[in-house]
């Protein structure tokens, strides 16, 4: 009977059951024994901490090889460097206006609500930011001196552009590029078929995620940050529903209704790892055969969305610019708002889709105009359940933006965007080995 109930329940029931469950169970242990050196070492430090690792690093496991196999097919099939050329101008259009629209709702909101208060600067401020990278050093490290070390290290930019370049080659080598090209398709089914086994640990790595949080994060992080807490949360999640969909219906005419329920599935797994590239093969997976977007399309605006496409993390910076200048009591003018918006769009390019990067790239936006760096210490305790929020929002404006692009070129199917069981993740992984048998 159990066996059968789990095998009704789709992959977003399961997560939301593992979500659920995990916090519960954290905070049930969190109440119980608040001071056990046992829970805190061999639960929160062992147990969880262990299972939820594995999880995130199966995700990551398959980011390289995915982004590359993926990009190589995608560029083989965009034999026209005209075609190519209008792909990638229309992808960045699109993320920097997205971005530069974000900023303008978080600085505007920010000026509005005035979330800082001036008592708060007598708060032990002890954060030191490492160094962020100048826009210059940003653009030299996109080219690749080393393509193994680019794949060794995870450095997705370098990892894009020598995919491109190797794709755009094999696409010109004729009869010999054809055989080539063929064996990179197959490798792409195989890489996809390990991106759905492994989705089948997400209950479980979500589970392990969830309580690890609820037993380390308290509620008196957010104490005097209350009203900065919210005003970014109610801004992504405007950003998340309204912006995207307003967006999708005018670019594309599609039902932003449907996009948003096919996207439940991406955006928890965004939600639980807080990263965007650990999310990347659930994108390009849900993309393709949920979204209904092409393989050509998806391989090429998904990983460069997961790289520079950050608007969850650009609405943070232009909250917490506004508000630590309103913490600090120093006035802004309008050249610094025009200052924090481009710095910040800037610094959204690079910015790596991983955990608690934003934060490194705010120092940088802080630094632009004169504010003190050690603010991010008053944000820093409530920063991890933004990030996990900020990244549901960051997926969720890759895929806008490669579903608008796909059907601006021709290459998206419309039944499967209308069909709520295409794609559906439902079978249980004994299901899945009779299949591969």
């Amino acid at each position: 009977m159990a066996t059968s109930l789990q095998n009704k329940l789709g992959l977003t029931s399961k997560i939301l059951i593992g979500m659920a469950t995990g916090i519960i169970f954290g905070l049930i242990l969190r109440n119980l024994f608040p001071d056990s050196i046992f829970i805190k070492d061999y639960i929160t430090d062992g147990f969880l901490h262990v299972i939820g690792t594995i999880f995130i690093s199966s995700l990551k496991m398959l980011v390289v090889p995915l982004v590359f196999i993926s990009l190589v097919c995608g560029t083989c099939s965009l034999s026209e460097p005209s075609k190519l050329g209008r792909l990638g101008g229309k992808t960045l259009a699109f993320y920097l206006f997205t971005t530069v629209l974000a900023l303008v709702l978080a600085v505007f909101a920010a000026v509005i609500v005035h979330p800082g208060d001036a008592t708060l600067a007598n708060e032990k401020l002890n954060y030191v930011a490492k160094e962020a990278p100048s826009f210059a050093q940003v653009i030299i490290d996109m080219m690749p001196t080393n393509p193994v070390q680019a794949m060794s290290e995870g450095n997705m930019l370098q990892i894009i552009i020598f995919a491109v370049i190797f794709g755009f080659a094999i696409a010109h080598l004729g009869e010999r590029g054809n055989r080539i090209a063929q064996l990179f398709d197959d490798l792409n089914n195989v890489i996809m078929r390990v991106v759905t086994l492994v989705m089948q640990l997400a209950p479980y790595g979500v589970f392990a995620l969830m309580a690890k949080l609820a037993l380390t994060l308290g509620l008196e992080t957010f104490g005097s940050v209350v009203k900065y807490f919210f005003l970014v949360l109610t801004l992504l999640l405007i950003h998340n529903f309204v912006t995207y969909s307003i967006l999708l219906k005018a670019f594309s005419g599609l039902n932003p209704l449907i996009f948003i329920r096919k996207m439940r599935d991406v955006q928890l797994f965004a939600f639980s790892t807080a990263s965007s590239n650990a999310t990347l093969p659930i994108t390009i997976e849900a993309s393709e055969h949920r979204l209904g977007v092409d393989n050509k399309i998806a391989s090429f605006t998904l990983p460069l969305g997961a790289t520079i496409n950050m608007d969850g993390t650009a609405i943070m910076q232009g909250v917490a610019t506004v508000f630590i200048a309103q913490v600090f009591g120093i006035e802004l003018s309008l050249t610094d708002y025009a200052a924090v918006i481009v710095t910040a769009t800037l610094a959204s390019i690079g910015t790596a889709g991983v955990p608690g990067v934003g934060l490194i790239m705010l120092a940088m936006v802080l630094n632009q105009v004169g504010l003190p760096v050690e603010g991010i210490a008053l944000i820093i305790g409530v920063d991890r359940l933004l990030d996990m929020v900020r990244t549901a929002v960051n997926v969720t404006g890759d895929c806008v933006a490669t579903v608008i692009i796909a059907k601006s070129e021709g290459e998206f199917n419309e039944t499967v965007f209308n069909n709520t069981q295409a794609g559906k993740i439902a079978p249980s992984f004994d299901e899945q080995v009779h299949k591969i048998d």
